[in-house]
């Protein structure tokens, strides 16, 4: 068993100051707001000194990190992600990446990935996000034509087939001839349609919610974009509860003051903060590959040599503190924006997202600007940046 003590822990319910966290196996067995009397014999014990226990961070959205991307089509690929996302707090993820015309060798090693827990030193893969191939050719953003498709329910069931039970998410256009069946299909399978990469109007964006759409891939971008005569997907989006949004906090996709505007539309609740990571995340700036298309990675923002803007550089942790600068939200709001919102997204609730009794002891320990001293997943120490102490 572990012992965490002279915590500053963020439950969903409040903050407990000083308090103490005792770990079983791999979940969450008590939080305490004083000592525990006794602890159970072989316990080890770890004083983090009052810095603050948070849940570990959820990315539904990121292509890469470390050097690597998921089109490396490598176990080591998807191992040496899922290690440097750990070192900044992330504990869960999907893999995003495209569906290609013709071999998907990369979705082949991220189910194996998954079923045999390659990167179980680092964050755990929840599954795969498939921006495409049914989006629109015109906000296809940093997707190539070669992984757009028009529509139908025979490319729908060779994806199921090649992704194996393991496709979570999908970023679809539902303005796209046949668009709206598979939406429905997506549903049925249980798998999130998410808008996205579309030109979508307003009447088009509220049928594809209808269908079955409930989420919005990084809002605002690769969309049409809000006109008073003509609202876009932004007006049915923003009106409608039953969608959550992606965000972008870094102040460059999104500007700070229209962040704040998300917040007072969509309400904290609804918002699910992302990385839309490329595989220069924890490297420093300068030039790498994405898909065969060089890249500039600088202060943080990803883009191609057009000026295109494709992803970020910032982990999830980044993400936070930002939100907190930009969103006008305290740091219990913005954690929440990044643990248990997605997990409700995703459905892992129940186990996943919040420092509850019972839960994954997937745990982040942290300084009150988001540097990262110690990740936890499944009650293993996964990442130490040193000895906090005994």
């Amino acid at each position: 068993m572990l012992y965490i003590k002279n915590a500053e822990i963020y439950t969903p319910h409040k903050v407990i100051k000083k308090g103490n966290i005792l770990i079983g196996g791999s979940r969450i067995s008590k939080i305490l707001d004083r000592p525990l009397p006794k602890l159970p014999p072989g316990t080890k014990i770890l004083d983090v000194k009052g810095k603050i226990a948070c849940p570990g961070f959820i990315d539904v959205h990121l292509q890469g990190a470390g050097g690597y991307d998921f089109l490396d089509a490598t176990p080591l690929a998807v191992w040496e992600i899922s290690r440097t996302l750990a070192r900044f707090g992330t504990t869960s993820y999907l893999a995003t990446t495209v569906f290609k015309n013709g071999k998907n060798p990369h979705i082949d090693v991220i189910v194996r990935s998954q079923e045999l827990g390659v990167g179980s030193q680092g964050a755990q893969l929840l599954g795969i996000h498939l921006e495409g191939p049914f989006v629109n050719p015109k906000k296809k953003g940093m997707i190539r034509l070669n992984g757009i498709k028009d529509c139908s329910l025979t490319s729908l069931n060779k994806i199921l087939k090649i992704t194996k039970g393991k496709l979570r998410m999908m970023t679809i256009a539902p303005e796209l001839n046949g668009a709206m069946e598979i939406i429905k299909r997506l549903k049925k399978k249980k798998i999130i349609a998410s808008f996205g990469h579309s030109d979508a109007t307003v009447e088009e964006t509220k049928k594809g919610i209808e269908a079955g759409v409930t989420h919005a891939t990084h809002i605002f971008n690769a969309m049409r974009q809000f006109h008073h005569r003509e609202p876009g997907p932004l007006g049915a989006i923003f009106l409608d509860d039953r969608v959550s949004v992606q965000l972008i906090s870094d102040g460059v996709h999104i500007h700070p003051e229209v962040i704040k505007l998300i917040v007072r539309l969509k309400g904290v609740e609804n918002i699910v903060l992302i990385t839309d990571s490329m595989s220069s995340l924890g490297l420093p700036d300068g030039k790498y590959v994405y898909d065969g298309w060089e890249y500039e990675s600088r202060n943080g923002a990803c883009r191609y040599k057009d000026g295109t803007l494709i992803g970020t550089s910032l982990p999830l942790n980044r993400m936070v503190q930002q939100m907190v600068k930009f969103g006008g939200v305290n740091l219990t709001k913005a954690l929440q924006m990044a643990t248990i919102n997605p997990a409700k997204v995703l459905g892992v609730d129940t186990r996943k997202g919040s420092i509850e009794e019972g839960k994954d002891a997937d745990l982040v320990i942290m300084d009150k600007e988001c540097n990262i001293f110690m990740t936890l997943i499944s009650g293993n120490i996964v990442y130490s940046k040193s000895p906090l102490g005994r």
